[in-house]
């Protein structure tokens, strides 16, 4: 994953934005699966070797300078740390990263918790699709959003879920795409 800072992109922008990572890096040995804008990163989903990295920063540099740069895997991590992370991804925008460790909680969890956590997953893939300018299927993912977190209100480890609930339901229910904090 290569986050390059953002200097004005919108999500509308992510498709010229991976053709132009395409062209950048063709005749390179790499594969640029994916590009999304939030507000503060442009974020590549890349296949390069560790060794290429800096030459695959180098060639894209004329789309935005490096943030960082992170090699995704699974991590094993407790249930709080792994919730930490996943509110922090969340917090900035970073939402496919957010998706990938909350799974490792909801892998964990059971019942009504099982759901809630999916809820949040769910919410966050939402947001990725949205990064894509894909507003009709992130819609459609926040209203699977809120079937699994239809019965739960109060707080998940400082996150208010009521508040979270608000905002999804008001972004169904007007159209209107924002981000927004856990």
């Amino acid at each position: 994953m290569i986050h390059l800072k953002n200097t004005g992109y919108l999500p509308h922008d992510a498709t010229v934005l991976l053709k132009k990572a395409d062209q950048l890096t063709s005749g390179f040995d790499a594969i640029v699966r994916d590009a999304r804008v939030s507000k503060k990163y442009l974020e590549f989903d890349v296949s390069v070797a560790k060794k290429d990295l800096d030459l695959m920063v180098e060639k894209m540099k004329s789309i935005g300078l490096l943030d960082h740069a992170r090699h995704l895997v699974e991590e094993k991590m407790e249930k709080n740390e792994a919730l930490e992370n996943g509110k922090f991804y969340f917090n900035s925008e970073r939402f496919w990263e957010c998706h990938e460790v909350l799974e490792g909680v909801w892998k964990k969890t059971y019942e009504g918790e099982k759901d809630l956590v999916q809820g949040i997953i769910l919410a966050a893939a939402a947001f990725v699709h949205y990064q894509k300018y894909e507003n009709e299927i992130c819609l459609s993912i926040m209203n699977r959003a809120m079937e699994k977190l239809v019965n739960t209100t109060g707080k998940y480890h400082d996150i208010d879920i009521d508040e979270f609930k608000k905002k999804i339901s008001r972004m169904i229910k007007t159209g209107t795409i924002d981000t927004f904090a856990i």
